[in-house]
């Protein structure tokens, strides 16, 4: 007897080769550079990374639309189904009737299969919603710099967190209490350049003295979200420019008189339910190096 494979199973058939065709083309693109060529093997590196997010990418949306192709036909026949029992009932007069609890056990399940199709479209939509196609910019953008993303955990304290992950690796310890701590006493110190920035969100009107003082203090000692003010006050603290990564608008640095390298930050708009965020980077792991390890 034929066993007739399902099309889940032929997708992941279809996914499983495909991932095997790439692993062979990336092997056959990496034989094709010399290992002491190191130009071209960060290219490779870059251009592999790029080829991987595009297979994710695409299996994605062929399972979301298998998805919804088989919630889809799955209501189409629970519906089919209802409409013969209820035909054969008006036929055949012998024959005993669907029950009042039975038909609500259908129309409850016929329901549930509609909710769940719109909830499998909802997640193709996502695909190409504001989160996930920043996420995409964002990787590019950090690929032709040969880096990537490092994930920092989002408590309210995420920028300073991804400022402290770039600060070790300089080999400088400072302690997210000690950078809040110095942040905030910088800016009391300067509140001539920070305080004509802060106004009351319902009058508009700009922070009383003590207003600000109460700002300073939150910086310091709770777990209130840092942004652009806080990033000043901290160039200024570290004597460091400080670049920010943003996926839809150009790359700020802050600081730019200080000569040394920027730290790196990115800055999401969407990461999580609650909106914005900061990440740390840190380098794409290159081919040249990994291999000569």
């Amino acid at each position: 007897m034929e066993v007739v494979e399902t099309a889940e199973e032929l997708l992941a058939k279809q996914h499983r080769k495909e991932k095997k065709d790439m692993q062979a083309k990336i092997q056959s693109m990496k034989n094709a550079v010399p290992k002491n060529d190191k130009k071209r093997r960060k290219q490779l590196t870059e251009d592999i990374a790029r080829l991987e997010a595009e297979l994710i990418q695409k299996h994605e949306n062929e399972l979301k639309q298998l998805q919804i192709s088989s919630t889809a036909e799955e209501v189409s026949n629970t519906l089919d189904s209802m409409s013969l029992s209820n035909n054969e009932e008006k036929t055949d007069a012998t024959q005993a009737r669907t029950s009042k609890a039975q038909k609500r056990r259908d129309k409850k399940a016929a329901f549930e299969k509609e909710r769940e199709v719109r909830i499998a479209e909802a997640e193709v939509e996502n695909l190409t919603g504001s989160r996930h196609q920043e996420g995409l910019k964002l990787r590019q953008k950090l690929v032709e710099r040969h880096l990537q993303v490092k994930e920092i955990s989002s408590d309210g304290h995420c920028m300073y967190h991804a400022v402290e992950d770039q600060m070790m690796e300089r080999g400088c310890s400072l302690s997210l209490k000690e950078l809040r701590a110095q942040t905030a006493q910088y800016m009391r110190s300067h509140s001539d350049d920070f305080l004509p920035f802060l106004t009351d969100p319902n009058t508009g009107d700009m922070y009383t003295a003590d207003e600000f003082e109460k700002y300073c203090s939150d910086v310091a000692d709770t777990a209130a979200w840092g942004g652009q003010l806080e990033l000043k006050a901290l160039s200024q603290v570290l004597q460091l420019p400080i670049e920010v990564i943003q996926a839809e608008s150009p790359t700020i640095i802050i600081g730019e008189e200080y000569g040394n390298p920027p730290i790196t930050l990115i800055y999401m708009r969407h990461a999580y339910g609650l909106g914005e965020h900061y990440n740390s980077v840190e380098p794409l792991k290159d081919l040249a190096n990994e291999e000569e390890g």
